[in-house]
């Protein structure tokens, strides 16, 4: 603890404050006596759709977070927001979070993503559980809970990602050691996506691509660049309905669909393979998520390639961006980085028996993943279409609502987060000693939290694990690095990071 208790802080730039922050607090201003009526509640000026105009032409979605952020300030904790024929409530204190969690149905709603949605009924393709709501979600759901999402998953898959976080960590020393300086100076995010696409490959189909070689696998580059431009494509159309925009739209659905036909390509071929080898044979040891489901065998082939490509294309950006974050305000906060330094090497023994207990050996790390996701939560919004009336904010809310909480403005409230502009991780053991219990929603909540969660977390662990242990991370920046919003919150751009081995 005394060690910890070193970790001072970079106090971050000039971040929107939360002008009333008080009235926004934990529990909101005493509510009147009578519900009031859905109408009542406050609305954010503009026209729906002009909104969808400027989100169509890429100029209203990339500071959405920032927008929404300055809404609250000026009309309280819930206002109505429409855009094109969707009408949505924002909500942003933890009280509504628990209220959501209360009325919440066995079977979760989330809004369909009409352009991915439109993609797989164009090519005849089964969905996921991504896209999937009602029963036959739950169904899916309950089946790939065993072998992606439970503690006896991970100990099967974690030895799989150290690998991959140690593979990552010796090829980063073998170039900072061709450097006469014993340091190497580079922008590190096409390293950090290679990891994270070389991890989750390995851990869903037990296969390596050799990323971290002087030339890496251009199939895997494409397959970086198909993401991108799928992600940014939803951010355009998924407001505005398919028959409307096919006429306004058409080079953007091309660009989307020819993404996403990139995407299935990349990961049918690893799929073909697994299927042929356990054909020809099971394997006599673990060799990945797919290859369980598989063997299993009480999901259709179909619904297996579902959800693994959900699976693929969701773990890359949702891993890469918060360890780029991470290794930016550890090198901008050298203490922190340093008490997280001695708990990786303190660790670093019991780690290497057994992977998996990264999870329990590393708490202060793990504080600190919590803190990059508060700050710079790589999913904006939680959502849930409500399947009942309820009250939030003493306003009525009728069912069929799809109801958004926007974790950017909840990580900065002033009256849950002292000093929410600091990089503080020490503040969430701190808060569990004590009994007092900050929101970590950053992987949603309930029984549809995020499918692939304890891969993100054990990817994101083992690889800083390596990192710390054997480099010193630094920069010159120590300006905040401004984030924008393209279905994923992601750095616009990432000042140069300097790599220092240690000895």
């Amino acid at each position: 603890m005394a060690l910890w208790a070193k970790a001072s802080v970079w106090v971050a730039g000039p971040w929107l404050s939360l002008h009333r922050a008080r009235t926004l607090g934990t529990r909101a201003t005493p509510a009147p006596k009578a519900v009031l009526p859905f109408e009542a509640m406050p609305r954010c000026p503009g026209h729906r759709w002009m909104r969808v105009l400027r989100i169509w032409r890429g100029q209203g979605s990339e500071n959405i977070h920032l927008d929404m952020h300055q809404t609250f300030q000026e009309l309280g904790p819930v206002f109505r927001y429409d855009v094109g024929g969707r009408h949505m409530v924002f909500v942003m204190l933890p009280e509504d979070v628990e209220r959501l969690q209360q009325v919440e149905s066995p079977h979760p709603r989330r809004m369909f993503l009409e352009p991915w949605l439109a993609y797989r009924q164009d090519r005849g393709l089964t969905c996921g559980v991504f896209l999937l709501n009602g029963p036959q979600w739950r169904l899916d759901r309950l089946r790939l809970n065993p072998d992606v999402l439970s503690l006896q998953a991970v100990q099967k898959y974690a030895p799989l990602v150290d690998r991959a976080a140690r593979d990552f960590s010796r090829a980063l020393k073998a170039r900072v050691v061709q450097n006469a300086r014993g340091s190497l100076t580079l922008d590190i995010r096409p390293s950090i996506f290679h990891y994270a696409i070389e991890a989750s490959h390995l851990v869903l189909y037990g296969e390596q691509l050799g990323l971290f070689a002087q030339h890496p696998n251009p199939d895997s580059l494409n397959f970086i660049h198909a993401l991108e431009a799928m992600f940014k494509s939803t951010v355009q159309l998924m407001f505005v309905p398919r028959r409307l925009s096919r006429w306004t739209s058409g080079s953007m659905w091309q660009e989307h669909f020819e993404a996403w036909d990139y995407i299935f390509q990349y990961a049918n071929r690893a799929i073909r393979r697994i299927y042929q080898e356990l054909a020809l044979g099971h394997p006599w040891h673990y060799s990945g998520i797919v290859a369980e489901l598989l063997m299993r065998a009480d999901m259709t082939l179909d619904t297996i390639k579902a959800n693994s490509i959900d699976l693929t294309a969701g773990s890359v950006d949702t891993t890469a961006f918060p360890l780029l974050m991470t290794l930016f305000e550890l090198a901008r906060n050298p203490e922190v980085q340093q008490a997280l330094r001695q708990e990786s090497l303190g660790a670093e023994a019991r780690i290497s028996e057994d992977p998996q207990r990264a999870t329990t050996e590393l708490p202060l790390l793990r504080a600190a993943l919590k803190e990059t996701l508060r700050l710079y939560p790589v999913g904006v919004f939680l959502e849930r279409q409500v399947s009942s009336d309820l009250v939030l904010q003493n306003y009525h809310v009728p069912a069929g609502t799809l109801v958004k909480v926007l974790l950017y403005s909840l990580g900065r409230n002033p009256a849950m987060f002292a000093r929410p502009e600091r990089y503080h991780p020490q503040r969430w053991l701190d808060s569990r000693a004590s009994g007092t219990r900050f929101p970590h929603l950053a992987f949603g909540f309930g029984v549809r939290q995020c499918l692939g969660r304890r891969l993100a977390e054990a990817e994101m662990l083992l690889l800083l694990h390596h990192v710390l242990k054997n480099f010193l991370v630094e920069t010159l920046v120590q300006e905040d690095v401004k984030m924008i919003y393209r279905f994923v919150l992601m750095p616009s751009t990432l000042p140069l990071l300097t790599f220092r081995a240690i000895s």
